[in-house]
């Protein structure tokens, strides 16, 4: 039932995306992974604050979460230079990252398991969506422009790296943070 729960949530959600952004992926991938670094910051506290109350071993976990937080802010960091955000992209990201950091919070205090589920499941659609934005640059529908700095420095990428090795370089992360949280899920009861 939980694992319906956070399938159903993550395609409302998607359907939000593609009809608000539609084919927009870089100003779209702005908005969504200022979202997507919110779950790790929130699972990691709420496990270190658990993990102390316990004075118990977390396994490593809210290293984990914490290092798939900071990657999600560095595609934010990356994907703002490409697409420049406006003001009203500015406001909706404000207004996106306090709504569901306070959903994401109370989510995983009342399941984490269902919390994991979910944010495999926007991983899933994460790595879709890069899919396409790759299939764009890679058909001329979006141009393959420079690749900046932060993005060569993060990812060690060649000094004349464009858009299209970073869009590889994202969705393969995306396509770890998804195993990781189905994994994490999968370990919950």
């Amino acid at each position: 039932m939980r694992d319906h729960v956070a399938l159903g949530f993550t395609k409302f959600l998607r359907f939000f995306a593609d009809t608000f952004f539609s084919g927009r992926y870089g100003h779209r991938a702005v908005v969504l992974e200022t979202v997507a670094a919110v779950p790790g910051m929130v699972a990691g506290a709420l496990l270190h604050l658990k993990s102390l109350r316990s004075m118990q071993s977390d396994n490593g976990w809210i290293k984990t979460l914490l290092e798939e937080a900071e990657n999600e802010r560095m595609h934010l960091m990356t994907f703002v230079h490409i697409a420049q955000p406006n003001w009203f992209e500015r406001f909706l990201i404000i207004l996106a990252q306090g709504i569901f950091y306070n959903c994401f919070f109370l989510l995983y205090i009342l399941s984490p398991k269902t919390a994991h589920r979910v944010v495999g499941y926007f991983e899933e659609e994460a790595v879709i969506s890069y899919t396409e934005y790759l299939a764009g640059v890679e058909n001329g529908k979006y141009e393959n422009v420079p690749a900046p700095k932060i993005a060569i420095d993060y990812w060690k990428l060649s000094a004349d790296a464009r858009l299209r090795e970073v869009i590889i370089a994202v969705r393969h992360d995306e396509a770890g943070h998804r195993d990781v949280n189905h994994n994490f899920a999968n370990h919950l009861s």
